[in-house]
């Protein structure tokens, strides 16, 4: 970790003030204007910026204003940019690496599972992170039949793969082929999870009916400062530890 140093992170769509949460970290940070998004990131570059940390509620309209990388445009939105110089900002979606780190910390064998993949869009694409990991089979349930087959297109060949939509009839059926149930969107259709099952839940919302259900729960809890770590690195160079960032990862959603 270096000391503090003297180029600005900027935040994108943070309140006044959220910059001083980055102190201890050696950064300076400001916040500016959430709009219109070309002219602040073009003023952010003209003022020697290095990097910003985007907002949730601008995060799906980076794409048109950057230079996105594969991983932002699967999942359809980007959490950090890079400034350079001269060129577009470089934007990138961490949440599929993170989504990685987290599920490498939990210690839960993804290598071979029958997985089930609940949700829509770009939750959809962060979430297809998991087939990095060798998963044995996969069934995309996205909000229609076209979306999971536009998602499924860029599925590796070697891959057993389904598609359908959340509300097909059959989803049932289908999640008892699974054992492990993934939530990246929305919310949990009726009557999918069985006791048998593991939920990796992405929304936070689904706890509940895992309980109810029987299933067990892949405990995410580290992954907000691990998503944070790699926002951090990508925004500023530095790496820094998860572990200090439990607090601030908070404040920063």
């Amino acid at each position: 970790m270096t000391s503090t140093h003297d180029t600005p992170l900027a935040l994108l769509g943070y309140p006044q003030g959220t910059g001083r949460a980055l102190r201890d970290l050696g950064l300076t940070a400001v916040s500016v204007p959430e709009g219109p998004l070309l002219e602040v990131l073009h003023a952010c570059t003209a003022l020697a910026f290095q990097g910003a940390l985007v907002a949730a509620n601008l995060q799906a309209g980076m794409l048109a204003v950057t230079q996105p990388d594969s991983a932002a445009q699967r999942a359809g939105s980007a959490d950090v940019l890079a400034f350079v110089a001269g060129r577009a900002a470089h934007a990138t979606c961490t949440l599929p690496d993170a989504l990685l780190d987290a599920l490498e910390d939990s210690g839960y064998p993804v290598r071979g599972a029958r997985a089930l993949l609940i949700g829509q869009g770009g939750d959809l694409g962060a979430g297809l992170a998991l087939t990095r990991l060798g998963l044995g089979s996969l069934t995309l349930a996205a909000a229609s039949h076209p979306e999971a087959e536009a998602l499924a297109r860029g599925l590796p060949a070697s891959l057993k793969a389904h598609v359908t939509s959340r509300s097909d009839p059959a989803l049932v059926t289908l999640a008892e082929r699974a054992d492990l149930i993934v939530l990246t969107a929305g919310p949990l259709p009726p009557g999918v999870l069985q006791p048998f099952h593991a939920l990796l839940d992405l929304t936070g919302r689904a706890g509940g009916a895992a309980s109810r259900a029987g299933s067990a729960l892949v405990p995410l809890t580290r992954l907000p400062e691990l998503r944070l770590a790699r926002r951090l690195h990508h925004a500023t160079g530095q790496r820094f530890a998860p572990d200090v960032l439990k607090e601030l990862a908070g404040v920063l959603g």
